[in-house]
């Protein structure tokens, strides 16, 4: 249920859906970096494969990702303008669950087909039973987080968003205070989309090294190839987040950003489902295990996905009407 209070006169959510949700995430957070940087806990892991972890890689960096910005907004909560602090935040955390329920599901898929059964241990049934857990506690959010839903369209009546209160802290601390001007806001949410890309490349450029690193990868096409892959799942992740939370408010929207975002977000998911189901969708007669190949299947699924969804697009979109005193 989602647990409410009184205040000014008015009911309003209190942040114990937040608090929930952040446990949940820290929980999730555990389980995973567990089961993936133990070496021996990872070994007998049901998971420990694609396709569950390509879901799993993905999650171990984006919840937290969410969670860290999600509690270093809590403190803004009473602030005034909070009702659309409440509301983002509260998106910001169903979007975090969602994340954590998705990758639950692909493990519970590992789970039941026995992967790796001939494997596991003792550590496995502790993996196992982290994961009924969390799923037992990623459902109870779930349903205090949809308890406290709003009205559809009531996001469009937001005045506030995150970048607004870093801008506001900012100018707390004199170290920071030239620098946190309202003008340096605005040339952020002008430049949205710039910001978005910047972020996903940085991240997937460190997550890259690390895995080339611990791999002792060679292939120079390797390595590029998993750099466009992190860098496109980032920026999916960044666009729909935004889109879901209200990081960064940006201008009204048009049509030629509104097309080619969505291409980039279809184009993003066609890559990693291909890249998590490489096997079964791979014509040959064993997996695939070439290089080149690999790069061919997941990137051109996701160039044709793109092309295909900018295709439906143009073909739903109404031609302009006639100019303004023709007959």
């Amino acid at each position: 249920m989602c647990v409410m209070e009184k205040a000014d006169g008015k009911r309003r959510p209190s942040p114990a859906v937040v608090w929930a949700s952040l446990g949940t995430a820290a929980l999730f957070e555990a389980l995973t970096v567990l089961a993936t940087q133990d070496k021996a806990v990872r070994a007998v892991s049901p998971w420990q494969d694609d396709p569950y972890d390509v879901a799993v890689s993905l999650c171990q960096f984006t919840v937290p990702m969410l969670a860290l910005v999600i509690l270093l907004r809590l403190p803004a909560w009473r602030m005034p303008g909070g009702p659309d602090r409440r509301q983002q935040t509260e998106r910001a955390a169903g979007a975090m669950t969602t994340l954590i329920g998705l990758t639950l599901i692909f493990e519970w898929s590992a789970v039941i087909s026995g992967a790796h059964d001939s494997l596991w241990s003792t550590w496995t049934m502790v993996l196992i039973g982290g994961l009924v857990t969390a799923s037992i506690l990623t459902l109870v959010v779930a349903a205090m987080l949809l308890r406290c839903r709003r009205p559809r369209g009531s996001s469009r009546r937001w005045q506030h968003d995150w970048l607004g209160d870093v801008v506001t802290v900012c100018r707390r601390i004199p170290a920071l205070r030239r620098w946190a001007e309202p003008e340096a806001a605005e040339w952020v949410r002008r430049r949205a989309m710039t910001v978005f890309i910047t972020l996903s490349l940085l991240a997937a450029a460190g997550i890259t090294g690390a895995q080339a690193i611990g791999e002792q990868w060679t292939n120079p096409l390797l390595i590029a190839w998993m750099l466009v892959v992190e860098t496109t799942s980032y920026l999916a992740f960044c666009l729909i987040s935004n889109a879901i939370a209200g990081f960064i408010a940006r201008p009204a929207d048009t049509g030629p950003r509104r097309l080619t975002e969505t291409s980039v977000i279809t184009g993003s998911v066609a890559i990693l489902f291909t890249t998590a189901f490489r096997d079964v969708l791979w014509p040959g007669a064993g997996p695939l295990t070439s290089v080149p190949a690999l790069v061919a299947l997941t990137l051109g699924a996701g160039l044709i996905t793109s092309l295909v969804a900018t295709g439906i697009q143009l073909a739903r979109t109404p031609p302009p009407g006639p100019a303004n005193g023709s007959k």
